[in-house]
């Protein structure tokens, strides 16, 4: 195996860096699905049912009618017609601390472990905070769609929360990484950022 990399020293990298990458993502998105086990409810106690969206574009699809949006979550109601804890403005708090907490978490996995990076930090958490905002309106997106469905197939509010949060977690989180790592391989590539 060294002596594959000696002679391969660009794919033994990437090879590295991809797979640290990848443990980290995971450890960090299986942290956030945790978070959103509970934050939608801790959030609906504060805020109550709020809907909160823009631009709110009425959508019908397999039935189901929703509001698209790239900020924001409608409220959905429930087969009782009670306001469900995860959607409104308590989903999208929920959403936000979970991303913020585990990026507070993977940006220093990665910059300083997966890409051992000695750049400039505060060009480099700007890019990566950038990245995770387009992340961020990506998933929004997602889940806007994603809610109203699963309120319409899953009756049962707790397995629903449950899966929705699990599928959210996971299709946001691949499309995390994919986003995330094109960033971060760029913004920790030896002189990024430095003053020429």
């Amino acid at each position: 195996m060294k002596e594959w990399m000696e002679k391969h020293p660009k794919a033994a990298q990437w090879i590295r860096e991809g797979g640290l990458f990848l443990v980290f993502s995971y450890v960090v998105t299986f942290i956030k699905m945790l978070l959103l086990m509970f934050l939608p409810s801790l959030f609906h106690g504060m805020v109550g049912d709020v809907e909160w969206l823009f631009p709110g574009i009425p959508v019908s699809l397999f039935g189901v009618d929703f509001k698209l949006a790239i900020v924001g979550n409608a409220l959905q109601t429930g087969a009782d017609g009670a306001y469900l804890v995860s959607s409104g403005l308590a989903f999208t708090l929920a959403n936000l601390t979970a991303i913020v907490f585990g990026e507070c978490i993977n940006f220093p996995l990665q910059r300083n472990v997966t890409f051992k990076s000695h750049g400039p930090i505060a060009p480099q958490a700007l890019a990566h905070f950038v990245a995770t905002i387009v992340v961020f309106l990506v998933m929004n997106l997602f889940t806007c769609v994603w809610n109203p469905v699963t309120v319409a197939l899953i009756h049962n509010e707790a397995l629903r929360n449950t899966v929705s949060s699990i599928v959210t977690t996971v299709v946001t989180g691949g499309v995390a990484m994919v986003i995330i790592f094109a960033v971060d391989k760029t913004i920790f590539a030896p002189g990024w950022g430095e003053k020429k």
